[in-house]
């Protein structure tokens, strides 16, 4: 496993690579991974740099020490920048969305390794992550009510998207926390597993994605994100412009390949496994 070099005050974002996957680890184990100004102007960097990089096939997002993230920094994001006054409020606000934003529609796939504690503003790029793996013991809560705030930076969306609304409704009013098994059951993860199995788990699913086309896995990723919000009838119009740019995006010819392989040398059969590529 190979480290990103890094000067110093960009430690709060460890990169490393591993056979084609980039371990992603917000690094301020101290404050439970809060996100504070200095990483989300670091992820800016850290995003831009691993879709041009080749060693990155999938990107892992998790957390140093025993926490994904316990949100957004009380201290730095809110006190100190409010402090500054009304742009410094809107500029802070600009890095964090935009890095999950970023996230989300990333060219490489993504999976959210939470490996511990995962709170209020972490949601987000949670949510941002195409996939999910916690760890059974993983603790996760929008706790914005016990200290007089609404779950904002769009964590109440994410929430509304993701579980039902009698749940999202609970966790939001009460504050009360959940495990990973929860989070499960709630489909907030794909699954859960015991933490001493969960980086092997990742691993897994990471080297299960590396064997299929990208330039597929990006345009499928993308047009199930837009279809969720389009009626039936645009939905199916979209998708058929989508899969017809897809064909010439790829220059590797995957479709012709994938049904020459099936059809033709019958060397595969795509509901047990990818075509091979190389």
């Amino acid at each position: 496993m190979s480290t990103q070099s890094q000067s110093a005050g960009e430690e709060v974002v460890k990169v490393e690579f591993e056979n084609g996957v980039a371990w992603v680890t917000l690094n301020r184990p101290d404050k439970r991974n809060a996100m504070n100004p200095t990483l989300n102007a670091r992820m800016h960097r850290v995003l831009d740099d691993l879709e041009a990089n080749d060693d990155c096939k999938v990107l892992v997002l998790t957390g140093a020490g025993e926490s994904f993230s316990a949100g957004m920094d009380l201290k730095e994001y809110f006190r100190e920048t409010e402090a500054k006054g009304h742009i410094a409020v809107r500029r802070a606000q600009r890095d964090s969305y935009g890095w999950w934003r970023r996230l989300r529609w990333f060219e490489k796939p993504t999976i959210a390794m939470v490996n511990g504690w995962c709170f209020g503003g972490a949601f987000s790029p949670l949510f941002a992550c195409d996939l999910a793996i916690a760890a059974d013991e993983a603790q996760f809560g929008v706790s914005e009510i016990n200290w007089g705030i609404i779950p904002g930076g769009n964590v109440t969306k994410v929430l509304a998207d993701l579980m039902s609304q009698r749940d999202a409704m609970y966790y939001i009013m009460t504050g009360e926390t959940f495990d990973g098994r929860k989070a499960a059951e709630m489909k907030i993860v794909n699954f859960s597993v015991p933490s001493d199995q969960l980086r092997s788990r990742v691993r897994a699913l990471a080297d299960n994605l590396m064997q299929k086309n990208p330039a597929t896995l990006k345009a499928a990723k993308d047009a199930f994100r837009r279809v969720v919000e389009m009626p039936f009838d645009a939905a199916e119009d979209y998708l058929v412009v989508r899969q017809e740019s897809l064909n010439y995006l790829d220059k590797t010819e995957g479709r012709k390949r994938g049904i020459k392989q099936f059809i033709d040398d019958k060397t595969y059969r795509p509901g047990l496994g990818a075509y091979e590529r190389d």
